[in-house]
C-alpha cells in the first residue's frame, strides 16, 4: 500500500507539472498569433484575409485544447486530493524548515490531533509521539529512506504501535520528507496473544506429568503419616508427625492448583454482560473479606463473548489478590473496579485498583509467571491463572500503579 501511494502521488505531480508547461506554451502561442493577425489585417489583401482566417481557426483549436488541459489539471488535482483523503494510512509531508505541508484525515485520527495550522512545525505536531518525531528527524538529517520501522505512542488508552516508512524529498538545501504510517496495535497484540497461548500450552505439556507424580508421592507420604497415631508416640515426636501431615496437605493443594492451571481448557463462549458478572463475583467473595474492606464498582462495562465461570474465577482472583495485598501491609482494603467501553477500538476495558503497597516496577513483568509472589504466603498462581483466562478470551492484561499508590490491573477484551 505504501509503494502504491508513492506511485500515485508521483504520477499526480508529474501530470500537474506537464499541464502547467503545456498551458504556458499555449498561452504564449496564442499571444503571438493574435499579434500576427493584427499585422496581417493592417496589411490587407486576400492573402492576409486567408492567413488571418487560418490563424483564427488555430486560435480556436488552441483555446479548446487549453480548456481541455485546464479540465485535466483540475481533475488531476481532485484525484490527488482524493488519494490523500482516502488513504487509510497516515500521511505527513514535511517541507523546508520543518513546516507541515500535508496531514491527511487518517493522520489526524491516528495521532489524535486537530487540524494543523498553516506552516505549523512537525516537531510541535508530534509532541505526543516522540518516537515518530525522531524517525522524521533521522530521515531529514541523513537523507536516507526508512522502511517499516515500528514505533510506539503512549496514549491514555494504552500504547499504540505504528509501522512507519519515511522517504526524503527535495535536496539538501531544502530538505523535506514524506511519511506514511499505519496502526499495527491489533496485529502486535494478536501476536502477543498467540505467543502466550503457545507458552501456556508448552508449559502444560511439560509439567502436567511431573506434577501428577509429585501429587502421588505426597499422597503416599501423607497416608503413611496418618497411620502414625500421635497419642502412641513419645511427646517429643508428636509435633513432627503433625507437621508432616500439614506440610503434605499444603504441598498437595499447591500441586493440585498447578495441575488445574496447566490443564488445557476450552472456554464455553457465550454473550456475557460484564457488570452483573463482576458484581456476582464480588458477592461470592464477600464472606472471605474483612468487614472493613470496601469494593466500589462504576463505569460502563459492556458485553463480550466469554465463559462466565472462568471470568468469575478471574475477577475473584483479582479481588482476592488486591485485598490480601492491603491486609499484608496492614492497610484497610479499598478496591475500585472501573469499566469503560472503547467504541473506536471495540474493546471493553476493566481496571481493578487498590490502595495497598503496590508492585515494584521491576517485578511487574514477572507477576504473571507461575509461583512468583511478592508475599510471604500464597502460591503465586493467582495472577498466572488470570493471565491464562484473559488470553483464552483473546484479551490482554497489564499491571501498573493506581492513583492511591497501590496496584492497578488493566484488563481488556474484544467487545461483542
Amino acid at each position: 500500500m505504501t509503494q502504491s501511494a508513492y506511485v500515485l502521488l508521483g504520477l499526480t505531480a508529474m501530470v500537474a507539472a506537464l499541464v502547467a508547461v503545456l498551458t504556458f506554451a499555449v498561452l504564449k502561442f496564442v499571444a503571438g498569433a493574435r499579434q500576427a493577425r493584427r499585422h496581417l489585417r493592417a496589411d490587407g489583401g486576400p492573402e492576409g484575409d486567408f492567413v488571418s482566417s487560418a490563424l483564427e481557426e488555430a486560435i480556436a483549436r488552441l483555446k479548446q485544447q487549453e480548456a481541455a488541459m485546464s479540465a485535466r489539471a483540475v481533475a488531476s488535482e481532485r484525484l490527488s486530493s482524493q488519494i490523500v483523503e482516502s488513504l487509510t494510512a497516515g500521511l505527513l509531508v514535511v517541507g523546508g524548515t520543518g513546516r507541515v505541508e500535508i496531514l491527511n484525515p487518517a493522520a489526524h485520527r491516528l495521532l489524535r490531533v486537530g487540524a494543523a495550522e498553516p506552516g505549523a512545525d512537525y516537531r510541535d505536531l508530534l509532541k505526543a509521539a516522540p518516537a515518530l518525531r525522531e524517525v522524521m528527524e533521522e530521515c531529514l538529517a541523513t537523507r536516507q529512506p526508512i522502511v517499516r520501522r515500528s514505533v510506539q505512542m503512549d496514549t491514555p488508552d494504552g500504547p499504540v504501535h505504528f509501522g512507519v516508512s519515511v522517504s526524503p524529498l527535495g535536496d539538501a538545501r531544502d530538505p523535506a520528507a514524506i511519511c506514511l504510517f499505519s496502526d499495527l496495535t491489533n496485529v502486535i497484540e494478536l501476536e502477543e496473544q498467540l505467543r502466550l497461548k503457545e507458552t501456556l500450552a508448552r508449559l502444560g505439556e511439560l509439567t502436567a506429568g511431573l506434577a501428577h507424580e509429585f501429587r502421588n508421592g505426597l499422597a503416599t507420604i501423607h497416608g503413611y503419616s496418618r497411620l502414625l497415631a500421635p497419642e502412641g508416640l513419645p511427646a517429643a515426636y508428636r509435633p513432627y508427625v503433625l507437621a508432616i501431615r500439614q506440610e503434605t496437605e499444603t504441598l498437595g493443594q499447591v500441586v493440585t492448583n498447578f495441575l488445574n492451571f496447566a490443564r488445557p481448557e476450552k472456554p464455553l463462549l457465550a454473550p456475557v454482560a460484564l457488570e452483573p458478572l463482576i458484581r456476582r463475583a464480588t458477592d461470592e467473595l464477600r464472606h472471605e473479606l474483612p468487614a472493613a474492606a470496601t469494593i466500589d464498582i462504576s463505569g460502563e462495562f459492556g458485553r463480550i463473548l466469554g465463559d462466565e465461570v472462568l471470568l468469575r474465577q478471574m475477577f475473584g482472583n483479582l479481588l482476592r489478590n488486591a485485598v490480601e495485598a492491603c491486609e499484608t501491609a496492614g492497610i484497610r482494603p479499598q478496591v475500585v473496579i472501573e469499566g469503560r467501553v472503547d467504541q473506536g477500538r471495540r474493546t471493553c476495558r476493566i481496571t481493578v485498583s487498590d490502595n495497598g503497597p503496590g508492585i515494584p516496577e521491576g517485578d511487574r513483568a514477572r507477576v504473571f509467571q507461575p509461583f512468583f509472589t511478592t508475599r510471604s504466603r500464597g502460591t503465586g498462581l493467582g495472577l498466572s491463572v488470570v493471565q491464562k483466562i484473559v488470553v483464552m478470551h483473546n484479551g490482554r492484561v497489564a499491571i501498573g500503579a493506581s492513583p492511591a499508590g497501590g496496584a492497578c490491573v488493566d484488563v481488556s477484551f474484544p467487545a461483542a
